[in-house]
C-alpha cells in the first residue's frame, strides 16, 4: 500500500451539533485538514482510520455515547491511544473538568469558544504531540541495545519452556515475530506493537508448573489431566503477576492468561468471548496456533501454509477473532522470510 503523503495535520471535531462543528470548522481549516463525526461511535471508526487524526475536539453531552465514554474508548484502544483528546464542552463544573482529565485528555475548553484561544490551544498541543514523538523516537534509539539484550532474556525464557515441553525453542522466536506483524497491520502504535513482541514468547511460561508426568505425555491427556494441563494458563498469570509498575510485563500476564480463550466463548480458563478477550490475547492465539500448524512434532507432521490457512479460515469466528484473521493474507510473504530465518 503506497504511502500518504500529509502536508497538514488532521483534525477530528466530534460534536451532535452541526453549528457548533461550524463554528470550530471556521476556526480551525485555514490551517488544518479536518474530519468531523455527530456521535461517538463515528468518531471512534475516524480515529482508527488512515492517515490517522492529529488531534480530537471531543464534545461531553452526546446521545447514545457521551464525550467521556469515547475518550475512554480511544485511550484504551492500542491503535488510537496516543491521540492527543481536547475536550470542548458547554460543562464548565470543576469535577467535570477533572473527570476529563483523568480520562487522559490533553485539555479542556468550555462553550462558548474563544477562537483565537481554540486556535493556540490547538496549535500548542500538535507541536507538544509532535515533539514527544520525537523525544520517542531518540529515547528508543538510546535504548536500543538494553532492549535487544531484554528481548534475549525473555526469548530464552520462552525457549526453555518449549525445551521443556518437548518442543523447539524456536517457536516462540517465530510466533512472537508472527504477533508484531499482526498487530502492525491491525493498527496499533509502535509502542504496544514492541511491547507485544516483546511479551509473546512468555505466553506459555505457565507450563513450568506443569508436571512431566502430564506435559511429556506421549498420549492423549485422560479428562483429569487435561484440567491440570488447562490450569499452565493460571500459573503463567501468577508467575508474571504483581508487575503493575512494568506495561510489558502486565501485557505477558494478560497474554499467558487469555491466549487458550476462543472467539465463540469455548476457550479457557474463563471462557471469554468476542473482544471481552484481550487484543494480545486474540493475537498470540493465532500466531501461537499457525506456528504449531507449520511446525513438526512429534505427534504430527508439519502442515503446508496453505492447509493451514484453510485451518484457521475454518476457525473463523469459532476459535479467532474473524478481523484478525482477515489480515493474514497481508503478512504471509513475511510469515515464509521469518520461517526460514528460524527453522526448527
Amino acid at each position: 500500500m503506497p504511502e500518504q503523503s500529509q502536508q497538514r495535520p488532521i483534525i477530528l471535531i466530534v460534536d451532535d451539533t452541526p453549528d457548533n462543528i461550524d463554528v470550530l470548522a471556521a476556526t480551525l481549516r485555514s490551517d488544518y485538514d479536518l474530519k468531523v463525526a455527530t456521535n461517538g461511535k463515528k468518531a471512534l471508526q475516524i480515529a482508527q482510520s488512515v492517515p490517522k487524526p492529529e488531534m480530537i475536539l471531543l464534545d461531553v453531552m452526546m446521545p447514545e455515547m457521551d464525550g467521556y465514554e469515547v475518550c475512554r474508548q480511544l485511550k484504551a484502544n492500542p491503535i488510537t491511544s496516543d491521540i492527543p483528546v481536547l475536550f470542548v464542552t458547554a460543562k464548565a463544573n470543576p469535577c467535570d473538568e477533572e473527570q476529563g482529565f483523568a480520562l487522559g485528555a490533553v485539555d479542556y475548553i468550555t462553550k462558548p469558544i474563544s477562537p483565537p484561544r481554540v486556535k493556540a490551544r490547538v496549535r500548542t498541543h500538535i507541536a507538544l504531540y509532535n515533539q514527544n514523538r520525537q523525544l520517542q523516537e531518540k529515547v528508543k534509539e538510546r535504548t536500543q541495545s538494553l532492549e535487544r539484550n531484554r528481548l534475549r532474556i525473555i526469548h530464552h525464557l520462552g525457549r526453555a519452556v518449549e525445551y521443556k515441553d518437548n518442543e523447539t525453542g524456536a517457536h516462540v522466536i517465530r510466533m512472537s515475530h508472527y504477533s508484531r506483524l499482526l498487530a502492525e497491520v491491525y493498527g496499533g502504535n509502535n509502542e504496544w506493537v514492541e511491547m507485544l513482541f516483546n511479551a509473546a514468547p512468555m505466553h506459555d511460561v505457565g507450563k513450568i508448573g506443569i508436571a512431566d508426568s502430564i506435559l511429556l505425555k506421549p498420549g492423549k491427556l485422560d479428562p483429569d489431566e487435561w484440567e491440570i494441563m488447562k490450569q499452565h494458563t493460571l500459573f503463567g498469570a501468577e508467575i508474571l503477576g504483581d508487575c503493575d509498575d512494568d506495561p510489558m510485563l502486565k501485557m505477558a500476564e494478560v497474554i499467558a492468561l487469555t491466549h487458550h480463550e476462543k472467539w465463540d466463548g469455548t476457550g479457557y480458563p474463563y471462557g471469554l468471548k468476542g473482544d471481552s478477550i484481550p487484543l494480545e490475547g486474540r493475537i498470540v492465539a493465532i500466531a501461537d496456533v499457525l506456528d504449531a500448524l507449520l511446525s513438526k512434532r512429534p505427534y504430527k507432521e508439519a502442515w503446508s501454509l496453505k492447509d493451514a490457512m484453510q485451518y484457521m479460515n475454518e476457525n473463523t469466528g469459532k476459535h479467532f477473532d474473524p478481523k484478525l484473521i482477515a489480515l493474514l493474507p497481508y503478512i504471509l510473504p513475511d510469515i515464509e522470510k521469518i520461517r526460514t530465518a528460524y527453522p526448527d
